[in-house]
């Protein structure tokens, strides 16, 4: 498959949020996120990407379809549950670049379309060289949650080979409606840390 690698910036993403609003909503959909999203949500998420003139969106394309996501934000332009953990423990949100997300259709993955999204992003935040940290959170779902499926198999060590590590005493809480729940609930969140400079 010939897929395409885009990098945009702010609002530079309007044309394109519709498309990554229901690309986050189908991969996020399955576990460990097993998100029950809704556009309406997506697109105010989205607004504080938009929003920030040093957001980053990392665009996988086949034709002109987007089939992958990744995204970036300054940390000091991230809502108070991002932040909040970083200022508790004497971080400088304003050196710290915060990867929102990364999906991608299953049919295009095992093709280094990760790979390229983290290249992208890491790039931009040295770029930018205010930056020391670059980060993302990943939720926490227990070993023997009912719709873990069986060949699930966590990305922790992609992220360690890419220089990351988890850091235990940074933790947030998010909440969004499970797919098999009926209410929003809030779901434990563990930041993974990389320095850059």
């Amino acid at each position: 498959m010939a897929v395409s690698i885009r990098r945009l910036s702010g609002d530079q993403i309007k044309p394109y949020l519709d498309d990554l609003a229901r690309l986050r909503i189908e991969v996020f959909r399955h576990f460990p996120y097993l998100y029950d999203g809704d556009m309406d949500y997506e697109r105010k998420y989205l607004d504080t990407y938009a929003r920030s003139p040093e957001s980053l969106f990392v665009l996988a394309l086949d034709g002109e379809t987007v089939v992958g996501a990744a995204t970036g934000i300054p940390m000091d332009h991230e809502t108070d549950e991002f932040k909040g953990p970083f200022i508790e423990q004497g971080y400088e949100p304003d050196k710290i670049f915060y990867f929102g997300e990364s999906v991608l259709l299953p049919n295009y993955r095992g093709q280094g379309i990760g790979v390229a999204f983290f290249d992208h992003r890491e790039g931009h935040a040295r770029e930018q060289s205010r930056f020391t940290h670059c980060c993302f959170c990943a939720v926490e779902r227990p070993q023997d949650h009912p719709l873990r499926p069986a060949d699930y198999q966590p990305l922790d060590s992609f992220w360690h080979n890419r220089g990351y590590r988890k850091v235990p005493e940074l933790t947030t809480t998010y909440a969004w409606k499970d797919v098999d729940q009926a209410e929003e609930t809030a779901k434990p969140m563990t930041f993974w840390l990389r320095r850059i400079a």
